[in-house]
């Protein structure tokens, strides 16, 4: 998709590749459950789906339905431990676009 942009969006600092980027992060982690979980993974390192399933009081399933999306978006990575799926942000930039929009005043 080619994004024209006016030059007024372009004044505010905002690169067409910068839009882009955090439009996908937005899409990607457009529900409570996702944001949860990447707050989560930003204070922890790794996580397995039982322990973020249960400290966010989610259904393992809805919760592996999740982290599947945001694995296949390159959002998330995981590896395995035996029985365990170990879970980690690989997109270290969706911390600060979620820490930015905890910053609006708006909200």
């Amino acid at each position: 998709m080619t994004l024209s942009v006016s030059p007024a969006a372009v004044d505010m600092g905002l690169s067409i590749e910068k839009m882009e980027k955090v439009a996908f992060i937005l899409k990607t982690t457009a529900h409570p459950t996702r944001i949860a979980i990447v707050q989560l993974l930003a204070a922890q390192e790794s996580l397995s789906v039982t322990e973020i399933s249960d400290k966010l009081n989610v259904e393992q399933s809805l919760l592996s339905h999740h982290l599947s999306g945001m694995k296949l978006k390159g959002i998330l990575s995981s590896t395995r431990e035996g029985k365990n799926i170990f879970y980690s942000l690989k997109m270290r930039e969706v911390i600060d676009v979620i820490q930015c929009l905890a910053g609006c005043t708006f909200l």
